[in-house]
């Protein structure tokens, strides 16, 4: 799947301007339920141990760290604002449980090939805390080499200093939280940080040798409008990370408190958040940029713009990845993970993540185990998110179906994506076009079974 030249007409992006999941999973988390026990996470960890197959294969490594020092208005993370450093110290030690109670059902050493710390900001962590949360997992895990390990960064809490620190523990990948450059919207969210010092942070990392640098962006935020988000854009194309990734914000003050803190008066448009997004899609793919893929985009020679090219592109709860399919350990409060064909849940408040960890049991606290219908369009969105085609063949011999019978509603569907040039269909499968792949979320919600009402739908972000 190759990106396009032309650009995306603003009619196209109207159209499609509606809700969906972000399919970081199939189901998505909010399919979740309570019923799916911390017995149930020790039971899919014990059959991962006697699974020869499963045991030999690389895992993923999700670390969430929550603490922030300033609350942002537009996040919807979970995380816990304090100034107060000393709590990463018990946080760190709770990790540690969280760790042996792992190696103790899958044995120490197992090989890791991606790890991420997210947040809340995990350079909240100062350098020395850092240095004990990967000497710990160094001690539990094999931390293969050429393995993909990313840090999210606050630009407000490092310097050149921190990222040789940083470089120094094996991070070979990182990413800044810009959102904008704008003074007035840095203001309107509570987010205050001079563009010169995310110029020099970036500059400071190429030089120190990682491999990878992101950007992240947000478009619809208070006080943004297309013509200041054009000076974003171009002093993004300026900076020229490796990666860019850019998300639609999402206001739902009802479900995220500090959004409340947001004056609605000064959020912008529905038009005004096409046009950027379309401007967006001109300034960086005219930049050189690869669209990798729902709101992704990364230089031609970026690993994640060359697996794309080759046909290896994945996705796992932090987005498109590089490494194959795999199981996911997720460790800390609220932090999703995947074993097998299981999902789970960690608790969501501290007091809560710390009670079940001192009573010796996983702190999940709700998941799901995927029935065979789910694995089967788990299968067919990923083809689809992922490869951007499937053949229907392949989903066949998998799952022992027949794949026109099967999803006879859903071919059925297909046919408005296919008249409106975003798909294309024939007898042996289905290839998502150049300008379809721009709205891939669209073309796998069609194989969503939970997207059946308006109602269900309206839990999620835009699509766009």
């Amino acid at each position: 799947m190759n990106s396009v030249a032309e650009p995306v007409s603003d009619e196209l992006l109207r159209r499609f301007d509606v809700s969906g999941p972000r399919y970081t999973s199939y189901p998505t988390a909010d399919r979740f339920v309570e019923a799916f026990t911390a017995d149930d996470y020790a039971q899919a960890l014990a059959q991962r141990r006697s699974g020869a197959a499963a045991m030999s294969l690389p895992l993923s490594l999700y670390i969430h760290i929550p603490f922030c020092e300033s609350l942002c208005y537009y996040c919807a993370c979970n995380k816990i604002i304090t100034k107060h450093h000393d709590r990463a110290g018990p946080y760190l030690r709770y990790l540690s449980r969280e760790v042996d109670l792992h190696t103790d059902r899958i044995g120490l050493g197992q090989t890791i090939s991606q790890l991420h710390l997210g947040g809340g900001s995990p350079t909240f962590l100062n350098d020395a805390e850092l240095a004990e949360l990967m000497a710990m997992l160094r001690r539990s895990f094999n931390l293969a080499l050429g393995g993909e390990y990313s840090i999210e960064i606050d630009p407000r809490t490092v310097d050149a200093a921190r990222l040789d620190a940083i470089a120094r523990l094996g991070f070979n990948r990182i990413s800044f939280g810009v959102q904008d450059f704008d003074p007035a919207v840095q203001k309107a969210v509570h987010r205050i940080q001079p563009a010169e010092q995310v110029f020099s942070l970036v500059a400071a990392a190429r030089e120190r040798g990682f491999e990878s640098v992101n950007v992240d962006l947000i478009y619809g935020l208070p006080q943004q409008s297309p013509e200041s988000f054009d000076r974003t854009l171009a002093q993004v194309v300026q900076l020229r990370p490796d990666r860019i990734a850019l998300y639609a914000y999402a206001h739902l003050p009802e479900r995220f408190k500090p959004q409340r803190r947001i004056n609605t008066v000064e959020l912008p448009s529905g038009a005004s958040k096409v046009s950027m997004l379309s401007r967006s899609l001109s300034a960086f793919m005219g930049a050189g940029y690869v669209y990798v893929g729902m709101d992704h985009f990364a230089l031609p020679d970026d690993a994640l713009a060359v697996a794309k090219r080759q046909g290896r592109l994945h996705r796992n709860f932090q987005g498109y990845s590089t490494q194959p399919d795999c199981d996911l350990i997720a460790l800390g409060v609220s932090s999703i993970g995947r074993i097998g064909a299981t999902y789970s849940q960690n608790a969501k408040t501290l007091e809560e993540y710390y009670d079940y960890l001192d009573q010796g049991r996983f702190p999940v606290i709700k998941g799901l185990a995927l029935s065979r219908d789910d694995l089967v369009r788990r299968a067919v969105i990923m083809a689809l998110m992922c490869q951007g085609q499937l053949q229907f063949e392949s989903i066949d011999i998998a799952y022992l179906i027949d794949f026109k019978v099967y999803f006879e509603k859903e071919l059925e569907a297909l046919k408005a994506l296919s008249d409106q040039g975003l798909v294309s269909l024939d007898n042996n499968g289905i290839q998502v076009t150049p300008q379809g792949w721009f709205f891939v979320r669209a073309v796998a919600m069609v194989f969503d079974r939970n997207l059946q009402t308006d109602r269900t739908r309206a839990r999620f972000s835009k699509i766009l």
